[in-house]
């Protein structure tokens, strides 16, 4: 796995107000974020900030309108998302701006030009605690889920699903190929397969192609 895959599932809003800066580092954040959200100056910024639901801001601090630092106080007193990550991008070291940077705890100070993967490990820095509280999510849900469905036909049916699943953890079948492997009633198959789906441990690909969760295991007794 691509050692930035976790970033796919963020919203990035990057402020920048040279073009030709946004558009090169732009090219780039596009093949690993999930989302990137564009402005060219903190008052722009600060406008879709307080509309769109951001993960993570990734701005220069001179800029027109609004600068950097006010963009950021702006937000840190606002009510929407005031503990919003932030990296900073700049071309220099100015002391007075860092100074605020720390007061107003950003979590990153990037060198203009920026370096790629530089850039990508701030952002995975930035994101940590978010990103590792929503793997502990998952697997709360994983565990909840599957507790639900412990003995009985449904883990019958699961762990049908499992065996006969492709590397890809896809299975190709119907709810007549799993009766006619279990003793089990077509109701009984079709109300797992619906819970399984709506926790989020199955997934239908179209009729009959069901991608299955794959940290799903059934341990035999």
């Amino acid at each position: 796995m691509d050692k930035y895959e976790n970033l796919k599932n963020l919203t990035v809003l990057y402020v920048e107000d040279d073009e030709d800066t946004q558009r090169i580092t732009s090219i780039v954040l596009e093949d690993y974020v999930g989302r990137l959200i564009l402005a060219k100056n903190g008052q722009e910024a600060l406008n879709i900030f307080d509309t769109h639901n951001v993960d993570v801001i990734l701005t220069d601090i001179l800029m027109p309108k609004l600068n950097g630092i006010e963009l950021i106080r702006a937000i840190r007193n606002g009510k929407t998302n005031p503990y919003c990550p932030v990296i900073f991008t700049t071309a220099h070291t100015e002391v007075p701006y860092l100074l605020d940077a720390i007061s107003l705890k950003v979590d990153g100070y990037i060198l203009k030009p920026l370096d790629v993967d530089e850039l990508l490990n701030a952002l995975q820095k930035a994101m940590l605690p978010k990103l590792q509280a929503l793997e502990l999510e998952s697997k709360n849900l994983l565990i909840n889920a599957i507790s639900a469905f412990v003995g009985g036909k449904k883990i019958e049916i699961i762990k049908f699903l499992l065996e006969n699943c492709d590397e890809d953890h896809v299975y190709y079948g119907s709810y007549e190929d799993i009766i006619s492997h279990l003793n089990v009633s077509k109701p009984t198959i079709v109300k797992t397969f619906k819970q399984l789906i709506e926790v989020g441990l199955l997934i239908k690909i179209k009729n009959k192609v069901y991608k299955i969760h794959p940290d799903i295991t059934i341990k035999d007794n």
